[in-house]
């Protein structure tokens, strides 16, 4: 086993510790160890991700207007959700031979400018027109880096959830408002860290609660106001005396909330049916750390964010990240049973593929951009089977050999073995 390293960021210059642990996952997906350091790697994958800002402009397939993550002054054509899907056209028609004489990254960038892009990543979608990085969505609006919800507003990162609005990470909501991190709730409103909790407002790492306002750590209880037991009927009496209806009465109980929110206890980390997990707000997780914002069984994995819903022996993915996945690394919304993603983007129900962006059903892709069902491809041109084998290891020698420096001097670090 490889011994720990300390190595100097290429990036901002700081220290970071890559571990044997680590080396081990590198020589299984056949990647050298990185140059950046993890917080440096996840702003770089930032930069691929705009979740929140979206942009009116031309389509450039019909020239009609058009909602899109991408502003008209950026030099991308940009295709609506209905053409982008459509058979009419191809994404094999911007096919490049690989050129020998000049960087990799030089040639990505210039098909990246060719490929028409998808004005908005929502797949598999009805009604849903507004959502960004999402899928399997039905009359959702404004709803991002979220997968499988219906009747969903103003939310983001939720997963299976029904008519809600306001929400940040949440899975099986139904009829809430206002939450944050909550799972398996129903008409609970301005709330945090809860489980199982149903008619209830202003709950605090609450679980298996019903009919509880402003309460905080509580466990199995029905009729609490302020963590203090009532009737039935006094509940009832004392919830109308809120006065909940009236949009001052509300912002006065946020304020008296967030006072005991601040003095409530605490736990150390957001942390349920993990071993050996390090990170934050993870549900059923085995052997993980640095990963934050999962749930569904996330095993052996290591700086992950947003995602999981067993995905496993993967590390520096997300925000988006998972979804019955195995082998991921390097990529931003990648998954949906895929496995050896290496730094892709927007990669969904894929296999082998290498540095590719918005790719769907494809499997053995090297720099490839909008391809759909798919196979043994290299800058979107067509190659057979041993063509492919014995071009790509000819590719990865030669960014070996010629790296893409930027205007910085950073030089590429994620060059792939085969």
């Amino acid at each position: 086993m490889a011994e720990a390293q300390t190595k100097i960021c290429q990036n901002c210059q700081q220290k970071f510790i890559i571990e044997p642990e680590d080396f081990e996952f590198y020589e299984k997906i056949k990647v050298p160890a990185p140059t950046f350091c993890p917080e440096c790697r996840i702003q770089r994958r930032m930069t691929w991700r705009n979740e929140a800002s979206l942009y009116k402009r031309k389509n450039d397939f019909s020239e009609e207007n058009i909602i899109s993550a991408i502003s008209s002054d950026k030099s991308f054509k940009v295709y609506d959700y209905k053409t982008w899907w459509s058979d009419k056209w191809d994404p094999m028609d911007y096919g490049m031979d690989y050129d020998f004489f000049r960087p990799f990254f030089r040639q990505f960038r210039e098909l990246l400018e060719k490929v028409p892009m998808l004005a908005l990543f929502d797949g598999h979608s009805v009604n849903s027109e507004y959502c960004q990085h999402a899928a399997n969505n039905k009359s959702c609006y404004l709803v991002s880096a979220s997968l499988g919800n219906e009747n969903m507003t103003y939310s983001n990162r939720v997963w299976e959830c029904t008519d809600s609005s306001d929400i940040y990470i949440g899975n099986k909501l139904q009829l809430c408002y206002e939450i944050f991190n909550c799972y398996n709730c129903y008409c609970l409103f301005y709330s945090r860290n809860c489980r199982n909790c149903n008619d209830s407002f202003f709950l605090f790492d609450c679980a298996n609660c019903n009919d509880c306002f402003g309460c905080v750590n509580l466990r199995n209880k029905a009729y609490y106001i302020f963590n203090k037991p009532h009737s039935k009927e006094e509940y009832k009496r004392k919830i109308q005396e809120f006065n909940l209806g009236d949009y001052k009465k509300v912002l006065e109980m946020k304020e008296k909330f967030q006072e005991i929110f601040k003095t409530a206890l605490h736990k150390y980390a957001n942390l349920k049916k993990t071993v050996n997990v390090i990170g934050d707000n993870i549900e059923e997780g085995k052997n993980s750390q640095f990963c934050f914002d999962l749930f569904g069984l996330v095993e052996d994995s290591k700086f992950l964010w947003w995602g999981g819903a067993n995905c496993k022996d993967s590390y520096d993915g997300g925000p988006g990240i998972g979804d019955r996945s195995e082998l991921l690394y390097e990529g931003v919304d990648n998954g949906i049973q895929s496995s050896r993603t290496k730094f892709s983007v927007v990669v969904w129900g894929c296999h082998n593929t290498y540095y590719c962006f918005n790719c769907h059903s494809c499997s053995y892709l090297f720099g490839c951009i909008g391809l759909r069902h798919k196979e043994y491809c290299i800058l979107n041109k067509q190659y057979i089977k041993e063509e492919y084998e014995k071009l790509v290891p000819k590719i990865i020698e030669h960014m070996n050999e010629m790296p893409y420096v930027s205007k910085h001097q950073i030089q590429n670090s994620g060059v792939t073995h085969y």
